[in-house]
């Protein structure tokens, strides 16, 4: 069915009984896979300015109206331009629980505006990454954390809630 929809190969795996062996066969598909030909392009060209390429993100690919960058986002863009990073390329960190940054506005919001809170580089990965919304930079994070479960019973002197 997969290579029906366009995918390159599909290979059985069994890396989840027999390790890496299991998944020799995955591996050498995705080594083929990326010695094929392509034709890669960015949505925008490199050249433009952090805030033009977020800009540019926002409303082609979300639907925002445009986006509204905070003081620190600004100063942030700032420090990286000046240092020599303008080029790089933008992976927005936002909900994926809808195109804005509101996780209530389903389907295909539009019209919005896109708040920019802060904007991180990963200078040896290569990309810039603009934190929109509330978005959590700690992906795995559970609403509710594990240590908050974790107490000490005084009377049986011992700690509750590990297990």
């Amino acid at each position: 069915h997969a290579r029906g929809q366009g995918a390159f190969a599909a290979v059985p795996t069994h890396h989840w009984a027999e390790g890496g062996k299991g998944a020799r066969a995955l591996a050498e598909a995705v080594e083929a896979a990326c010695r094929q030909p392509r034709d890669f392009k960015f949505l925008y060209p490199l050249e433009w300015p952090i805030a033009q390429k977020i800009d540019h993100i926002a409303k082609s690919m979300y639907g925002a109206a445009g986006i509204e960058l905070s003081e620190v986002a600004k100063q942030q863009i700032a420090n990286y331009e000046a240092a020599g990073f303008g080029n790089l390329p933008i992976c927005m960190a936002k909900t994926h629980l809808s195109l804005s940054h509101d996780p209530s506005q389903k389907g295909r919001p539009t019209g919005f505006t896109l708040p920019v809170r802060e904007v991180r580089a990963s200078c040896g990965a290569g990309f810039i990454y603009p934190l929109v919304g509330e978005m959590s930079t700690m992906p795995g994070m559970a609403t509710r954390p594990g240590y908050m479960g974790i107490d000490y019973d005084f009377e049986k002197q011992q700690i509750v809630g590990l297990f």
